[in-house]
Formats: C-alpha cells, structure tokens, sequence
C-alpha cells in the first residue's frame, strides 16, 4: 500500500507552517479549506441525483438503504440513518448504519476493524440482502478492505451499490454501480480525513437522506411533516408545522394531532375537511404523499 498515493494522504501545501500560526491564523486557514468542499460536490450533483433515484426505487419496493464505513465514515452513516426515524419516521429498519467493530466502535476507535473483510461478509448475511437495497460505502481512500467486502456481498446480492469516497481510482469506486467521488484535496492536518472528507461525506449523505425523503412525500413544502412527536420538542414542532401548514390556530393544532396521532393526519383533515377513519384511508392510498392526498380532494 503506498498512502502517498491516496489524495486525503498527501500533504496540504497550504498548512506546511499551520504550527507556527495564531490561534486566529490556524482557525482561518481550516475555514477557508472548509469552503473547498461543497465547490467539490458539485461536480458530483448528477451522480448524486442519479443514487437518490436508485434509493427512492428501492425504498418504494420495501428495500432498504444502507451504510457501511470504518472510522469517521461509519460513525457519520450511523449517524445519517439514526436520524431518519425520528426526523421523517421510517422505520428502524428502512435506513441503516453499519460500523466496522459495531457499536462499540462508535464511541472508541478500533483501528483494526477496517481491515477484517471477513466480519463484513457476516455482517452482510444477517442483512439478506435484496435487489430492492441499495448499499452505499464510504471511506475517504476507497480502499477499505471491510466497505469493499461488504459492497462485493451487495453485488453479488443483486443490490444497488453507490459509494462516497475522497480518492480518484479507487477500488471502492471500481466496484460502485454509481461512484461519487468528491475530490476536496489533502486536509489541513495530513492523512485527518474527518476534516474535510468527513465533512464532504456528510455533506453527501445530507442530501442522500432529504432528496429520497421528499421524493417520498415526507416533505410538505419545506416542512417535515412525518416528524414523530416523540418528546416535548418535537411534539410542538409537529404543532407548529399544522399550524403553518393549515393555517390554523395553535389550539386547533393541538386537538387535531391529538385526534389523528400524526402530523400529516391532522394536516390533511384540517385543510380537507376530512374526518375520522378516512382520513388515514386516503394518506394511505396516497402512499403517506400529504400533498398528493390534499390534493386529490380539492
């Protein structure tokens, strides 16, 4: 293996001197690299387009989307898909995050994780992968021996494979049905790819989740309309969107998500007039799209 191949790992001619910098001085040279990284994405939107596409297929086939990475890149997976219950209410099991070491390696590093490609091809088993998944790797080098062996399970599944990486040429890119390659350029601190790969990757995976979330009909206009009221912040979050979206007042909100027990319900009964059990009837025929469900009744 020679590192100085690998973009993330060579050094940043920028920062050559960032240890003899001020406070002020090393804080502003982080910060302009950091500017690089969404110009580097934007090379990518179509690729990213085209996987968003190929999950929302997926998804709507009862797939699953799922994440697999070591290190930082496994850690922002787990985290993109921990988000999605609670933000659009999937199911737990719709979005997944795997982590080379499991979920101990979450909170402590275990460096050696990334290179057992065999766990990968357990962990992939439990799965039982279908062709309406769609698993995406992720790893800043592209050449993570646990990612590419469980993209190589995915394949042979019959799954839709994608990856994010930070490498031209790599072999997660070889093997990706559809490669998104954002190349940011060496970090400030050589080979500390949870700077701006991270960053790039969490960037990517931000769109990722929200561009197949709204496709879904989980987005009313700007507002997260399946959000799951699960505590005092979100259950007046899930308020204040009847209220902007029905254009009521909060108090007629608030007897509405008590009668319909979610957001969406409330919505499409206020604005339609629709009462009781129809209401769930006509979101489901809709699939949950609330503004396909509205609508149809006007």
């Amino acid at each position: 293996m020679n590192l100085h191949q690998i973009l993330t790992e060579t050094r940043n001619p920028h920062t050559t001197h960032i240890d003899e910098k001020t406070s002020l001085e090393i804080v502003t040279i982080i910060n302009e690299e950091d500017q690089l990284v969404p110009q580097a994405i934007t090379n990518e939107l179509p690729k990213i387009a085209q996987l968003v596409d190929r999950i929302v297929e997926g998804l709507e086939n009862n797939g699953r989307l799922i994440y697999v990475g070591a290190g930082t890149s496994g850690r922002l997976g787990v985290l993109d898909a921990s988000e999605c219950p609670p933000t659009y209410g999937t199911p737990f099991e719709q979005v997944i995050g795997i982590i080379a070491g499991g979920d101990t390696a979450l909170r402590f590093p275990l460096e050696g994780a990334e290179d057992d490609a065999i766990q990968a091809e357990k962990d992939m088993e439990v799965l039982t992968l279908t062709k309406h998944d769609v698993l995406i790797g992720i790893a800043a080098s592209g050449r993570t021996p646990y990612t590419i062996s469980a993209m190589n399970q995915a394949k042979k599944a019959g799954a839709t494979v994608g990856c994010i990486v930070n490498t031209l040429h790599s072999e997660m890119e070889q093997i990706a049905d559809i490669p998104i390659v954002v190349q940011c350029g060496p970090e400030v601190i050589t080979g500390s790819t949870r700077m701006k790969a991270g960053t790039s990757q969490k960037l990517v995976l931000n769109m990722l989740s929200t561009a197949a979330m709204i496709r879904l009909g989980k987005v009313y206009g700007n507002l997260m309309v399946d959000v799951q009221p699960s505590n005092e912040k979100l259950t007046q979050r899930a308020k204040d969107i009847i209220v902007e979206a029905a254009n009521v007042t909060l108090k007629e909100a608030e007897k509405a998500l008590a009668e319909y027990g979610s957001t969406k319900a409330a919505i499409l009964s206020l604005v339609t007039g629709l009462q009781g059990e129809e209401v769930h009837q006509v979101l489901d025929q809709y699939n949950g799209h609330l503004k396909k469900a509205i609508q149809s009744q006007m």
